[in-house]
């Protein structure tokens, strides 16, 4: 078995270390001997979008979020289409917003967004929200518990189903105590540093909707994740 992951301008979208969830997406495909394709898709590289089966975007400042909005504008259909399709899509804090209709700045602009999703974010005069997170996952995954830290200033407020229930922080803003979006296998959320090494529940997740997309498999073969799933329990045991 093989998997084709595009990595979504992995040069402008990169602000808080989030490859660690490519190379952790890649590390435990392999580790089960699933060859991974690793597109690497920027303004001067443009694989071919369809022949992905998983597909990364990474946060980054809002001049970078810009740049990426004008690049990418001639692939949004395209990418709309497959994520309507349920390819698997996992997409991060400022690639989150990016994806969604708008972005209302603190002057009150709109800033529109690639609109594939119909979520909005608004700048907000509070506080930046910092701090650890931990949600439970409306996903089909055990452990329900999904640990992270969150660093934005914007605030989302949508309809899709949530990726979770906030038990601690904030999550899409302060009014609703819901973390992401969930709609068929797109996944946005807040969480990065990155989310996938101290959740490999959530990777095993994300390589097993990729995976059923192409072959008849019902599951994934264990590997040993005790040392990534202790990273997750001390998140956890800091909050009782």
């Amino acid at each position: 078995m093989q998997l084709d992951l595009f990595h979504l301008y992995p040069d402008m979208l990169n602000l808080y270390g989030d490859t660690g969830n490519v190379r952790c997406l890649t590390k435990r495909a392999e580790t089960r001997g699933i060859h991974v394709n690793i597109h690497n898709f920027s303004d001067d590289n443009k694989d071919d979008l369809n022949d992905g089966d998983l597909f990364f975007i990474g946060g980054g400042s809002d001049k970078s979020q810009q740049l990426v909005y004008r690049d990418f504008l001639d692939y949004k259909d395209t990418f709309k289409d497959l994520i309507d399709n349920d390819k698997v899509v996992l997409a991060v804090c400022g690639g989150y917003q990016l994806l969604g209709a708008e972005y209302i700045d603190k002057e009150g602009n709109c800033l529109p967004g690639l609109n594939i999703l119909d979520y909005n974010t608004a700048s907000s005069d509070k506080k930046r929200i910092i701090g650890n997170i931990i949600i439970k996952s409306s996903l089909d995954i055990t452990p329900k518990t999904i640990v992270g830290f969150e660093n934005h200033g914007g605030r989302t407020y949508s309809k899709y189903d949530a990726l979770g229930d906030v038990l601690v922080g904030y999550g899409n803003n302060e009014d609703d105590k819901t973390e992401g979006v969930v709609y068929k296998n797109y996944i946005g959320t807040y969480l990065h540093g990155p989310i996938l090494p101290k959740n490999p529940h959530l990777a095993d997740y994300l390589i097993l909707k990729a995976l059923q997309n192409k072959y008849d498999i019902d599951s994934l073969e264990p590997i040993d994740d005790s040392i990534e799933m202790k990273a997750h329990q001390k998140v956890l045991k800091l909050y009782g």
